[in-house]
């Protein structure tokens, strides 16, 4: 459409729309672009609410052109069984590893998944949790500055379990890199170990320190979850 849209006119709005989802597929099947599929997914989900057809662009995007966002979100769907898919936690597990693996917004996200996803054990052929690979790919993720996976690593070197030893000072050490990242627990974590002198010197003026960024940051969080109020 050529010229301003006026957003007030019911009419002009739905042909921009419309041209807008022509636009994008023709970019994501015709021109082969990756980003041109994304949008067309934003397109699906965010204005027609089709759940269904955008789980089949998202699987297009994903095996075809190995998108990274494309594949976290489609692995997002399949541990729903949102789209009309199948709940399926292996195909979850396989879209993650594709999106940790290529550059994206969501990378850092789709590898602590994965971790997770191991953790959990319900992907492995036993049943079993893989420590080992639930560690390499919290590691990954936290060495991407994501929060959670931090905080994930120092409860698994916290607590120790068969064949991961319990090792305090890695567990101060990513409870101290998670908090410094924003997580809550992390910084309350933190706070007592250098209150007990546990897997640290101890150290009381760190553990107040410690302990005041937990609560600063769980005001922060209380205020962001307030529900607006009018008049």
């Amino acid at each position: 459409m050529a010229g301003p849209v006026d957003f007030q006119d019911e009419e002009q709005v739905k042909l921009f729309l419309d041209n807008m989802k022509v636009e994008c597929h023709y970019q994501c099947y015709k021109e082969k672009d990756p980003d041109g599929c994304y949008r067309l997914v934003d397109y699906l989900e965010g204005i027609q609410k089709n759940f269904d057809e955008a789980a089949k662009v998202l699987k297009f995007n994903c095996e075809e052109n190995k998108h990274s966002n494309s594949c976290y979100k489609l692995g997002a769907y399949y541990m729903t069984g949102k789209g009309g898919l199948t709940q399926d936690l292996k195909a979850a597990l396989n879209c993650f590893l594709v999106a940790c693996e290529k550059p994206g917004k969501k990378s850092m996200e789709a590898c602590h998944n994965v971790g997770l996803l191991a953790h959990d054990g319900q992907v492995s052929e036993d049943g079993q949790p893989d420590l080992e690979k639930a560690r390499d790919y919290y590691t990954r993720a936290c060495d991407g500055s994501y929060a959670s996976s931090c905080f994930n690593l120092s409860a698994m070197f916290l607590q120790g379990a068969p064949g991961f030893p319990k090792d305090m000072s890695q567990a101060c050490k990513y409870s101290l890199k998670a908090c410094d990242l924003g997580h809550v627990w992390a910084c309350a974590n933190a706070s007592r170990m250098y209150k007990l002198g546990d897997g640290v010197e101890k150290d009381e003026a760190k553990a107040e320190l410690l302990k005041n960024r937990a609560r600063q940051l769980h005001k922060e969080q209380h205020k962001r979850v307030q529900p607006l109020t009018f008049g």
